[in-house]
């Protein structure tokens, strides 16, 4: 009776012993977007800039358009507006927009724009953290045109995860603040 106690209770150790177990190494999504490549802005509007070719432009009437980018579920919402004796109102309009948002950004940084040679003048918002919106501009000739965009993501906000499409779409609203004339 003790050979088979002793014999379980070796089966019973040696079987227990296993190799002992790692944990993974932590490890990031890795999103690589392909380099940007631009083609003038095909719309019949009062202006016009450089969009992205991977981007899908959709018009929502009134020189309102929705520049979808799939790859990245995320929409850049361009809205325009004519200037009539109302340009203190739309920038508050605008930058009310922006600071909507402090309640969940850790930073918003203002970075004023002029191109004196096109009349096109703005403020770049570069807004930092989990809100809803990471980046937003206006533009404007202070006198007949006022051009408004915001970028969304079709998800929850948490900045880390989606840093890498924030950047990417961050460089293409300067390249359209950048190339952005107005037409009439």
């Amino acid at each position: 009776m003790l050979k088979y106690i002793l014999f379980f209770t070796a089966i019973l150790f040696l079987s227990s012993c296993k190799p002992d177990v790692l944990p993974k190494p932590s490890s990031q999504l890795r999103l690589d977007y392909i380099n940007p490549s631009y083609k003038p802005f095909d719309q019949i509007a009062p202006f016009n800039f450089d969009v992205n070719q991977q981007a899908k432009l959709k018009s929502k009437g009134n020189s309102n358009y929705e520049i979808h980018y799939p790859k990245m579920k995320a929409t850049m919402y361009l809205s325009y507006k004519p200037v009539a004796k109302n340009i203190d109102q739309l920038l508050r309009d605008a930058q009310k927009l922006t600071y909507e948002h402090v309640v969940k950004a850790d930073d918003i940084t203002e970075q004023p724009f002029v191109n004196k040679e096109n009349r096109v003048f703005g403020m770049f918002y570069d807004v930092n953290g989990n809100a809803a919106t990471n980046a937003q501009f206006y533009l404007t000739d202070s006198t007949k045109h006022f051009v408004n965009c915001s970028v969304y993501f079709y998800a929850k906000p948490n900045f880390d995860s989606i840093l890498p499409a924030v950047d990417y779409l961050k460089k293409d609203m300067r390249h359209a603040m950048e190339t952005f004339k107005w037409t009439k």
